[in-house]
């Protein structure tokens, strides 16, 4: 059990540093969406075989709304703080309360919907800080990767066993729609190339290993709460390796994000416990 926590850390500590590798890159966003996710895409297909088969009309959910979570991910946090990007994203949790009924048929309890007014509190804290014309529009792409991303869970949860598979095809058909816009994109550096491996062989792809492996032996609750590890370190190395640090309301708004995340997470367990 132990083992696994660690891997569920690892994994955490791993997509957290996804921000800071992201502002240190000088590539555009679609070329750094682009090769992050051809790198990843073709790891797991080498480090998991079960994946190799072709996609199917179940998966389709998924594919798509990954693909879109990682390219609206990246396009972001080219353009708002990363802080910024990760918190707002990690609002997906308020879209699958919102998408579950219609797609799923799954209804949400009264404490999950007493969640979804906390969401928007902390979303809305995001837009009070002083933003650029480009913030702005960082931080509405990173809203857009934040209902991509509660589409991808709810694909997910529908592909079934074709889940991991569905991660795979979603980093090749995002690297299919971006990589074509590379040469929009300023000439790659070494030092360019090597954070795009970095982000798709270590961020992407072996966080995505060691998350598979950890959660097989973690309850689902404490899994979600230890990878909230993640949006809480990603502005921390962002801010030591460059810098960048977030408004006073963007800190607010983060805060009232992962609080509402830890109690969509914990409200259904605590729930069913006292049946």
């Amino acid at each position: 059990m132990l083992r696994s926590r660690l891997l569920l850390l690892g994994a955490a500590v791993l997509w957290s540093t996804a921000g800071a590798a992201m502002k240190l890159c000088g590539l555009s966003g679609f070329q750094i969406a682009g090769g992050r996710s051809l790198v990843a895409g073709l790891f797991l297909l080498i480090a998991l075989p079960e994946v190799r088969r072709r996609p199917t009309v179940r998966m389709a959910l998924g594919v798509g709304g990954y693909a879109a979570t990682v390219t609206l991910f990246t396009l972001a946090n080219k353009l708002t703080t990363a802080a910024n990007a990760i918190f707002i994203q990690d609002s997906a949790p308020l879209w699958v309360l919102i998408l579950s009924p219609a797609l799923l048929g799954e209804r949400a309890s009264r404490g999950e919907l007493l969640a979804i007014p906390i969401y928007g509190l902390g979303l809305a804290l995001f837009f009070l800080d002083e933003l650029s014309p480009g913030q702005l529009a960082g931080n509405l792409l990173a809203l857009g990767a934040g209902l991509a991303f509660g589409l991808c869970i709810v694909g997910l949860r529908r592909a079934g066993e074709d889940a991991t598979a569905a991660i795979v095809w979603g980093n090749l058909l995002a690297a299919a729609l971006t990589l074509p816009l590379w040469p929009a994109g300023p000439p790659a550096r070494p030092v360019d190339l090597a954070l795009l491996a970095f982000l798709g062989v270590f961020q992407l792809g072996l966080a995505y290993l060691w998350f598979a492996r950890g959660i097989a032996r973690v309850p689902a609750l404490e899994a979600s709460l230890l990878v909230l590890l993640e949006p809480v370190l990603n502005p921390v190395w962002t801010f030591l390796l460059t810098g960048e640090r977030p408004g006073p309301w963007a800190i607010g708004g983060g805060a009232i994000v992962l609080a509402a995340t830890a109690w969509r997470t914990a409200v259904p367990v605590v729930a069913g416990a006292r049946r």
